[in-house]
């Protein structure tokens, strides 16, 4: 069994690697453990790199806290312009797999509160009164009105950094 390390306490994200683990390496293949480390990035990241390297950070923060594992897995939510996605950093010992999510424009009064300093869940939560809302659906699901949620679109992006773990054209050289 794979022990993998969820850089993340958040339910919505554990749930989304759980979901690719199990699709990728089988059912009850993994045991998923999260565990709470910094990104050392802003608290809502506003840059493809910023969100891209608090991502990569916390997978090197994972390694530290739980040096045995087999996988560390980190998603960063960020924003650049408009437009908010994540990035997906998934290594072993030997490699690494990354890949971003899908990505959505971001309405004009949610902006507003991300330029006054509020990161996208706080202000998603302030704006619908979904208290909590970055442990569920996330901004995602409010504005697909439930066809998508934070979980399922991470989902995607995690089975793609996951190819080089299980597809052997990656070994190759």
């Amino acid at each position: 069994m794979y022990h993998v390390v969820a850089a993340t306490t958040n339910p919505a994200k554990i749930a989304a690697i759980s979901q690719a683990f199990n699709d990728i390496f089988g059912e009850g293949s993994c045991h998923i453990e999260g565990v709470a480390v910094d990104s050392g990035v802003a608290a809502q990241p506003i840059t493809n790199l910023e969100t891209r390297t608090g991502a990569r950070q916390r997978v090197m923060n994972a390694q530290q806290v739980r040096p045995e594992a087999h996988f560390w897995v980190a998603i960063e939510a960020g924003i650049e312009d408009d437009t908010a996605f994540a990035w997906m950093v998934i290594e072993d010992r030997q490699q690494r797999g990354e890949s971003r999510s899908a990505s959505f424009t971001l309405p004009a009064i949610v902006l507003e509160g991300i330029q006054a300093g509020r990161e996208l869940g706080d202000e998603m939560a302030r704006l619908t009164g979904i208290e909590n809302i970055k442990h569920k659906g996330g901004a995602i699901g409010v504005f697909t009105a439930g066809h998508l949620t934070r979980s399922s679109v991470y989902h995607q992006a995690l089975i793609l950094a996951l190819c080089p773990f299980h597809n052997e054209i990656y070994k190759q050289r």
